[in-house]
């Protein structure tokens, strides 16, 4: 059995004395347990579900809060991923590393922390196709982006003592796998403010994009805004879901994978912005689209 450990530390305030208000801790743990099971079962089965019980391939274990702040440990214990099993020391780190990656990844682009996916995940899935028999099955950035939205719900949860009763002022998100310990991500008052409000701003804004990935089920993708310096997620509106609309996406993903600098990769869109509380763009509805005109 594979194990992979995160850790949830509450500090500050109370925490320090290592105690929490009952109704805000539970609510915490509960989103805690659901990012990591729809995390584990995408990476282990390559399908997405919305129920943490629906996980297979794993289970998900806690250990009593430790002394000092308010600290839980959980071990992600994987028996085998799908119809792959476990068991050779190489190919369990691949899977270890993997499961550990998408946690990082969904955790911080749900914070609005930018996580490269071709340098991360990208480049690991790379190493598990070199397998003669694959470990996993490969995820797409796409399916990732789907998990984002089901877990958001769950990363705001996981802030409830810090904002609802205050009895910790900020937490810390750890992984330990073998004895590489990673520092996922820390959560306090203004990731709260970023994950909890998403405003639409009521005037559209014209601009130009690079697509960096696209569904062609869901309309969904992500673009590379130059001024934002990120690829930012965007959903095409259903008055932009015609021929020439979507052709002119995929042109742009396909152009933009040959040559990331070539001034045919970039697509001139309308949409509309919405944002945090603070004005951080946090993803756009594309409703017009502008054709290239190169061939």
């Amino acid at each position: 059995m594979i194990n992979v450990k995160f850790s949830l530390a509450f500090e500050g305030n109370e925490a320090d004395n290592n105690q929490l208000d009952f109704y805000d801790a539970a609510d915490a743990l509960t989103g805690f347990q659901r990012s990591l099971a729809l995390t584990t079962h995408l990476v282990l089965n390559g399908e997405i579900i919305t129920q943490a019980p629906s996980l297979k391939g794993a289970r998900i274990l806690i250990k009593s809060p430790e002394q000092g702040s308010w600290k839980v440990v959980t071990t992600v214990g994987m028996i085998m991923a799908g119809a792959h099993q476990l068991g050779t020391a190489p190919r369990d780190t691949v899977l270890g590393n993997l499961v550990t990656s998408a946690y990082d990844y969904v955790v911080n682009e749900t914070l609005g922390f930018h996580v490269d996916f071709d340098k991360t995940l990208g480049e690991q899935y790379e190493e598990v196709q070199r397998q003669r028999k694959p470990i996993a099955p490969t995820i797409t950035q796409s399916q990732m982006d789907a998990l984002i939205e089901k877990c958001e719900s769950s990363v705001k949860e996981m802030h409830r003592p810090i904002y609802a009763s205050k009895t910790a002022e900020n937490a810390v998100i750890k992984s330990t796998y073998k004895r590489a310990v990673t520092n996922i991500a820390e959560i306090d008052l203004d990731t709260f403010d970023y994950v909890n409000l998403t405003m639409q701003v009521e005037r559209p804004i014209e601009n130009t994009g690079r697509v960096s990935s696209y569904n062609i089920n869901t309309f969904k993708g992500r673009i590379f805004v130059s001024n934002e310096h990120r690829p930012i997620p965007f959903d095409l509106a259903e008055g932009c879901r015609d021929f020439q609309s979507v052709q002119a996406v995929t042109q742009s993903l396909q152009r933009n994978a040959r040559d990331r600098f070539g001034a045919d990769g970039e697509v001139r869109f309308v949409a509309f912005r919405f944002e945090s509380s603070t004005g951080r763009l946090k993803r756009l509805l594309i409703t017009r689209v502008v054709p290239s005109a190169n061939p």
